[in-house]
C-alpha cells in the first residue's frame, strides 16, 4: 500500500505520517527530512536552500527521484508537499490549516519568535509555490488530486490521526 500525505509546514504531516507508519507497519519516507540533510550538508538555512531550489530544479528532483525509487521498491507513507502529484497511491492525504495556526506550531517545535515562524513559514510556502509552478506546472493551492483533505487546524491530533485511519482502513475493506 501506497500512502501520500501533504500538507503545508506546520500542519501535522509529519505526526500523522508517523503515527499511520506505525499503526500500519509500513515505512516512513519524509521528503522534508531529505531537504533538511541536504541543506544541513551544504551548511545553509532551509529557506537558503529554498532560495537556491528557486534557480534551477536539481535539488527537488533529486528528492522526487528519491522517493519514486523507494515507492518502486515497495509500499510506503510517503509525506511530501509533491508526494501526491508524483506517486501513484493508493490514498492521497492533504493536511491544510489556517497559517497563523502552523507558525504557532512551528514557533513552540523550533524554539522561534511567533513572528519569526510566521514569516518563514510564509517565505518557505511562496518560495515553494513558485518552483512546483515553474519546474512541475504544479498550483500547489488545487486540492482536487486528494482523496481525502483534513483541517488539522480543526481537528486536534488525535482527531485528525482517527479520520485518516478511517480512511485508510476503508480501503482495505
Amino acid at each position: 500500500m501506497i500512502i501520500t500525505i501533504s500538507g503545508p509546514p506546520g500542519s501535522g504531516t509529519t505526526t500523522l505520517a508517523r503515527f499511520l507508519s506505525h499503526e500500519m507497519g509500513l515505512r516512513w519516507v519524509n521528503s522534508g527530512e531529505i531537504f533538511r540533510k541536504i541543506a544541513s550538508d551544504k551548511g545553509v538555512s532551509v529557506n537558503e536552500l529554498n532560495r537556491m531550489a528557486e534557480k534551477g530544479p536539481e535539488i527537488d528532483y533529486l528528492i522526487d527521484d528519491a522517493q519514486r525509487a523507494m515507492a518502486r521498491d515497495g509500499g510506503g507513507i510517503f509525506e511530501g508537499r509533491l508526494s501526491g502529484h508524483l506517486l501513484e497511491a493508493d490514498l492521497k492525504i492533504f493536511l491544510k490549516t489556517d497559517l497563523r495556526v502552523r507558525a504557532e506550531r512551528i514557533s513552540k517545535r523550533e524554539g522561534k519568535l511567533f513572528d519569526d515562524a510566521f514569516r518563514e513559514a510564509r517565505a518557505r510556502e511562496e518560495s515553494e509555490g513558485l518552483r512546483y509552478e515553474k519546474y512541475y506546472n504544479i498550483n500547489i493551492d488545487d486540492l482536487s488530486i486528494y482523496n481525502l483533505v483534513i483541517d488539522s487546524g480543526k481537528w486536534n491530533e488525535k482527531g485528525t490521526q482517527a479520520i485518516a485511519l478511517a480512511g485508510v482502513m476503508a480501503l482495505k475493506e
